[in-house]
């Protein structure tokens, strides 16, 4: 067992870490927007020459961090030291998604306004999915209309070919569940031509090409695994694809966790790296839905991502004086946005918070520390060669 060296996050109390991170992230936005000064107060960063993307950023923020934090605010009982805050992000939740719907409010986006809003449209979508209860059903009659009417007007915009068939494809989920219709074709469009861009390994490219980025995990791995949950059941071919959707899922999980380096880091490699922790969305989904393949026990599972959040949320200059995210992976680094990178967009690291959705007594939170496996390797310990999946 490597030394506690290779455990750069709080061991002692791994849950409280977590929720310290999250706060500080979400905190400030979710308030602002409650209070319809998101869009007044938060800052733009972005490429220069881009500016124009200041329009939605403030969705941008909104969407991803309730995509995050959903699981969370969904859980009956939490830790009772966090009681406080999640009724307090709950109810912060459920004004926000009204200002943004709101069409006399200041932070009021128009979803048929730019390509764009049907990412956050879906991202909105993985939000409702993910909590049914404390955020779909606890929507007045009136924002929920709104919403409805919001997911609609994303329709309009076009998906590319590529991970953006799944944006499509989660807005009908969610309308199926809000208002009990579905464009199937959208979402069966999207489920066919990820099985063709699959190209093995438990890997998907991103469109007819492959990347060596993190997109099977920012969108594509587990968008697909939440259409197949949204949808079970109601096709034959999805539920038969689903099977091997989820075998794919096991083998990419694996290699995330391996992709974790002895001190937190992992290969900064293609696009929107700036997302952060958020480059492991696909690992922190399947904790949280307790799907981890046998070969990853959930307290290695859980230390991996610990060290993730606490690397890449931990490095000094990671938030402005104002308490803003700024663009970066460790700490301030505007060289790595692309041109859709926004002070907005890099709020995708909620994503690496889903775990939070499970309760105390989980055995992602119950196991005792246990090195990842490159700490392992690189300590010197003897472990099993890793395995290619065949399928």
């Amino acid at each position: 067992m490597p030394s506690s060296d290779h455990f750069p996050m709080n061991i002692e109390s791994p849950r409280s870490a977590w929720t310290d991170h999250l706060l500080r992230m979400v905190d400030r936005p979710l308030s602002a927007l409650a209070e319809d000064r998101l869009r007044a107060s938060m800052p733009l960063e972005c490429r220069p020459g881009h500016e124009e993307r200041g329009a939605f950023a403030h969705l941008e923020a909104a969407a991803r961090i309730l995509a995050g934090i959903a699981p969370w605010l969904e859980l009956d009982v939490p830790p009772t030291s966090e009681v406080e805050n999640q009724s307090r992000l709950r109810s912060l939740t459920l004004l926000a998604l009204g200002r943004l719907l709101d069409p006399k409010a200041s932070d009021f986006c128009d979803f048929g306004s730019h390509p764009q809003c049907l990412v956050e449209a879906a991202f909105l979508s993985l939000a409702l999915i993910r909590a049914p209860r404390r955020l779909a059903g606890a929507l007045d009659e009136r924002t929920r209309g709104r919403l409805v009417d919001a997911l609609r007007a994303s329709r309009g915009h076009l998906p590319s070919a590529s991970n953006w068939l799944l944006f499509s494809a989660l807005v009908e989920c969610a309308l199926f569940r809000l208002a009990g219709e579905a464009d199937l074709m959208r979402i069966d469009y999207a489920l066919r031509q990820h099985e063709q861009w699959y190209v093995g390994d438990g890997v998907y490219g991103d469109g007819p090409h492959f990347r060596w980025d993190y997109y099977n995990s920012f969108v594509i791995q587990p968008a697909l695994l939440d259409v197949h949950e949204a949808m079970q059941g109601r096709n034959e071919h999805w539920d038969a694809l689903a099977k091997r959707v989820r075998a794919r899922a096991d083998r990419y999980a694996i290699v995330q966790e391996r992709l974790v380096a002895p001190d937190g880091g992992f290969p900064p490699l293609g696009r929107s790296i700036a997302y952060r922790c958020g480059a492991f969305h696909h690992l922190a989904r399947q904790a949280w839905r307790e799907e981890l393949p046998p070969e990853l026990p959930p307290g290695q599972a859980r230390c991996a991502l610990g060290a993730v959040i606490a690397r890449t949320l931990g490095a000094p200059r990671t938030y402005d004086e104002h308490g803003w995210l700024r663009v970066g992976l460790a700490g301030s680094q505007p060289g790595l946005a692309e041109t859709y990178i926004t002070t907005g967009s890099v709020y995708l690291a909620a994503f690496a918070f889903l775990p939070l959705g499970l309760p105390e007594s989980a055995a992602f939170w119950r196991e005792a520390d246990r090195a990842w496996t490159s700490a392992r390797v690189w300590a010197g310990e003897d472990v099993p060669a890793d395995m290619a999946l065949w399928d």
